[in-house]
């Protein structure tokens, strides 16, 4: 398979690592939108949120509870973040594997986009 996020959760292309276990990766985004930005995905490649099977159930639950400790660590808990998942293009999604953006640091408004 030739995805991108693939390879980098199985390190063959660099990157700065956030956390790391046998269902999730995360790793700093490489053109951040805010002062915290980490991309967290599962491992299992899924392309978009329409292609979740019930099995994928258990490895978005891992994907939350690291969003909260990535949070936690980076200090960005209390103050608030924002968990986002583009769904195709028209969406903003660009890397078709599931990918969840955490962003903290600053405010935000609402709506987005």
């Amino acid at each position: 398979m030739d995805c991108l996020f693939c390879k980098i959760a199985a390190k063959q292309i660099p990157s700065k690592v956030v956390h790391d276990d046998n269902d999730v990766f995360a790793f700093e985004d490489i053109n951040p939108q805010a002062p915290v930005h980490v991309l967290i995905i599962p491992k299992k490649h899924v392309a978009t949120l329409n292609d979740l099977e019930k099995d994928d159930c258990e490895a978005l639950s891992r994907v939350y509870m690291a969003a909260k400790k990535i949070a936690l660590d980076r200090g960005v808990a209390d103050s608030g973040f924002r968990v986002v998942a583009n769904c195709n293009a028209d969406a903003g999604q660009t890397v078709f594997h599931l990918h969840f953006h955490l962003l903290g640091g600053r405010k935000f408004g609402w709506p987005p986009g």
